[in-house]
């Protein structure tokens, strides 16, 4: 007793420490009540609608001058924004670099360093510069596109996506907004309750119908998704029956991010794969001629063990493209909807440990990418009759 009574005595005698528990203790508290756990208790006051979650890059805007159409996507502006981070860090480095270097010269020394190192370990001296400049490239690129989509406003600042244009996406395209009040959309509607042969098309009742719309109130060309917009979800069939009336000032819609990860988009990934691969084959041919680099693909002197290991071969170079794609995209992609899913349930506090965990990911996949490109540049380099030896 006398213990306990000694313990209860110091924790008090020490306000700072006690002050930051009851905190941390109601942080947590207050975040598992205002998120999607507590809404089933009847609070949620915190809780956002979960973001719509499509693997396909989302439409920004359509940009037409004349004859000239181009469709630009949220995921192309975060590359282009990754390419422009890039830049600007190559022009300030180059602008300020010293024979006695700062700490951030310092520090970009060392990692080139290392990777050049690393490329001479594996490729050797001989190739080590000429693989390196991609090598580092593809490295830098890939971190600084995983790291910006852990930023503030990824994923929660866009524009509104009407019932029309969420209709659209899931194969609906006869749905009219009744909130639009055009009466010249009649033929339309009554072409979506109708199949072309005149008898009843439930796709919209089995399907759409469930759909979740989000209420956002702003009238503006930007929206943000706001907490405590989860009570205010409604289905398509539920914002049917008000007739798209529901409240002044208030929209029902998807959010469409203006920003979103690079690398969660599979063309992204892709074309990434494709300009490793061709530069891998460019080297190896380059190094060994035509005849020493594609005399592993295509080989008749070692009879038909020789023909069909090329054809293996030729298969396994395929193979490392979607390798490459499915990989980085897989990661990303997954990375970000964990986000989205641990915001949702747990808001101010549910996302703070996997932010530290997606940092680690971003870079642990940018490495993996250049140190494949790497690894199979070097292997394009040598010959059948090297490499056996």
């Amino acid at each position: 007793m006398k213990n306990s009574g000694n313990e209860s005595t110091s924790l008090l005698s020490r306000p700072k420490p006690l002050a930051l528990a009851i905190i941390l203790i109601a942080v947590f508290v207050v975040s598992i009540l205002g998120g999607a756990l507590g809404e089933a208790l009847g609070f949620g006051f915190l809780a956002g609608s979960l973001p719509a979650i499509q693997l396909p890059a989302e439409l920004v805007k359509e940009i037409g001058v004349g004859g000239f159409h181009f469709e630009l996507m949220n995921t192309m502006v975060t590359t282009w924004l990754a390419m422009l981070v890039l830049i600007l860090l190559a022009i300030f480095i180059r602008k300020n670099l010293n024979e006695v270097p700062g700490r951030f010269q310092a520090l970009f020394e060392v990692i080139v360093e290392f990777f050049l190192s690393l490329c001479e370990g594996v490729a050797g001296k001989t190739h080590a510069r000429r693989f390196f400049p991609l090598v580092f490239t593809i490295f830098l690129f890939i971190v600084i596109a995983n790291w910006m989509g852990i930023l503030p406003g990824f994923g929660t600042i866009g524009r509104i996506a009407d019932p029309t244009e969420i209709a659209h996406h899931h194969g609906d395209h006869y749905y009219v907004d009744p909130a639009g009040g055009h009466s010249d959309h009649k033929s339309d509607s009554d072409h979506k309750k109708k199949g072309h042969d005149g008898h009843s098309d439930d796709h919209h009742d089995s399907h759409l119908g469930s759909v979740k719309l989000h209420v956002f109130s702003n009238n503006g060309p930007l929206a943000v998704m706001s907490p405590g917009s989860l009570s205010e979800e409604l289905t398509f069939d539920e914002y049917d029956e008000k007739h798209g009336e529901i409240g002044e000032g208030k929209r029902a819609g998807h959010l469409v991010p203006f920003f979103r990860s690079a690398n969660t988009d599979v063309n992204v990934t892709l074309a990434m794969a494709i300009v490793a691969m061709v530069m891998v084959h460019y080297w190896g041919l380059s190094i060994l001629g035509a005849f020493g680099h594609l005399g592993k693909f295509i080989n008749f002197k070692e009879g038909p063990i020789g023909f069909f290991v090329g054809i293996l071969e030729i298969i396994s170079e395929i193979a490392k493209v979607i390798s490459f794609t499915f990989r980085l995209f897989g990661n990303i992609f997954a990375g970000e909807v964990l986000l989205m899913a641990m915001g949702f349930l747990l808001p101010l506090i549910g996302i703070i440990p996997f932010l530290g965990l997606e940092l680690f990911v971003g870079v642990i996949q940018a490495f993996i990418f250049s140190m494949l490109t790497l690894v199979f540049a070097s292997m394009a380099s040598i010959s059948h009759g090297g490499d056996h030896h």
